[in-house]
């Protein structure tokens, strides 16, 4: 099967995007997006240190632009990955019912929450954690 995966953080400009770009290194024939729950970043790229970090770890986000998550994805995507429970609840909230599979990012490494780097600081932690959630998912997903 071909999946097709959103993944899903406040503004979409430090962790849904790197998990894009995670996700489409472990899994390439799968389609891979992202999109925060606000709208506050819609078109921007992704935060700059995000990309150093990410660049330096072999994922380039210099391509990507933010966009706010809609209705219509839940009818697009197999499966929504929430990068923490404030968006699983944002997303829980806006979910019309579509098709769509909703869990968070790190569920095949037993859960919990994606810290988010453009508060704490921690880019490459950050990326370390999504890149090994990335390498989870390809295998339970294979």
């Amino acid at each position: 099967m071909t999946y097709r995966i959103l993944c899903v953080c406040l503004g979409n400009i430090c962790r849904s995007p790197t998990a894009e770009a995670a996700l489409r290194a472990a899994m390439p024939h799968a389609t891979i997006d992202s999109a925060g729950t606000a709208g506050w970043h819609v078109g921007a790229p992704p935060y700059g240190p995000m990309q150093t970090a990410a660049r330096a770890g072999g994922l380039d986000l210099a391509p990507l632009r933010a966009r706010q998550v809609t209705a219509g994805d839940f009818d697009r995507f197999d499966l929504i990955l929430a990068m923490d429970d404030s968006n699983m609840d944002d997303l829980r909230a806006l979910d019309p019912g579509g098709p769509a599979r909703l869990a968070k990012y790190l569920d095949p490494l037993g859960g919990g929450d994606v810290p988010d780097p453009y508060y704490t600081r921690d880019f490459n932690g950050v990326l370390a954690l999504i890149q090994h959630a990335a390498q989870a998912w390809a295998r339970d997903l294979a």
